[in-house]
Formats: structure tokens, sequence, C-alpha cells
């Protein structure tokens, strides 16, 4: 099997039961929650079946931490407006970022997690295979709005 993009199913239903911090605000959240970003293997199976962060199948190499690097920049969640929009949608608001790593076995895949709340899993991306070596690796995150959102709830 491969690594497949998917906002992670557990993720839905713990939106609604109020479990995922994206912004300060209301009783359940005073502050928002931190999220990471974690790097998977080609040969991993991540997918929306994915519940929490998990290091099977994540890589390894010089300068990579296992977990992955915080989120940085991300805004709440912007609800649906009255006649423009049916989406709620986020965006971290800066680039995700892997500075000075050697990372030589294929990986294409990054999962968003919920560190605040045991690890839960939100997000699984794919992007083509990739490797590097004493570089830096950057995924720049797509216009936040309801077409091209990181994360999109219709």
């Amino acid at each position: 099997m491969a690594n497949t993009q998917a906002m992670c199913t557990s993720f839905k239903v713990e939106l609604l039961n109020g479990i995922h911090g994206f912004g300060a605000g209301g009783p359940a959240h005073a502050a928002a929650d931190s999220f990471k970003a974690a790097l998977y293997l080609t040969s991993a199976t991540i997918n929306a079946g994915a519940t929490v962060y998990t290091v099977t199948g994540e890589v390894s190499g010089t300068g990579y931490s296992a977990g992955g690097v915080d989120l940085t920049g991300s805004p709440d969640f912007i609800a649906p407006t009255a006649g423009a929009t049916t989406t709620a949608y986020t965006t971290p608001t800066a680039s995700i970022v892997y500075t000075t790593v050697t990372l030589t076995t294929a990986f294409n895949c990054v999962m968003i997690y919920n560190s605040t709340q045991s690890n839960k899993a939100v997000s699984v991306h794919t992007f083509g295979d990739q490797t590097i070596t004493a570089g830096t690796f950057t995924l720049t995150m797509p216009t936040n709005n309801e077409t091209t959102g990181l994360i999109r709830i219709a």
C-alpha cells in the first residue's frame, strides 16, 4: 500500500466533539493547540485511517527529529459566510520548513497532528518522491481560502 492524501476520519469526529483548538476562544480552548508536521517514507502507509502520530514509517536522518517540526502561524478555522461559501478552512500562515537535514531514503508524505491533544492525527498530505542531502526542505502553504486551504470542511 502507499501513502494517501486525506483528512483523517478520526479528526472529523474529534472536531464535532470539540477536541481540536485551532484558535483561542470558547469554553473548550482558552488557547490554540500546538500542531506538528512529520515526514513519512514512500514505503509507509499513512492515510485517512491514521488516528495518531506514529514513528512507524517516519523518515530518519541527520538533522531530522522524530515527530517533525512545529507548525507556526496556524490561524483559526474561517467559518462559512452566508452566500459566499459553504466551506470552513484553515492553512498555516508559514511554510513548513525542515532545515539542514539529510534524508536519503525517499519520502513523499507529511502528517499534520495535534501535539497538544495526545498527538491526534489531523490530515495527511502527499507530494512527489523526495530525498535531500544537507539542505532545507520546505513545504509552501497554499492560499488560505475555501478552494485551496490546506484543511477544508465543506
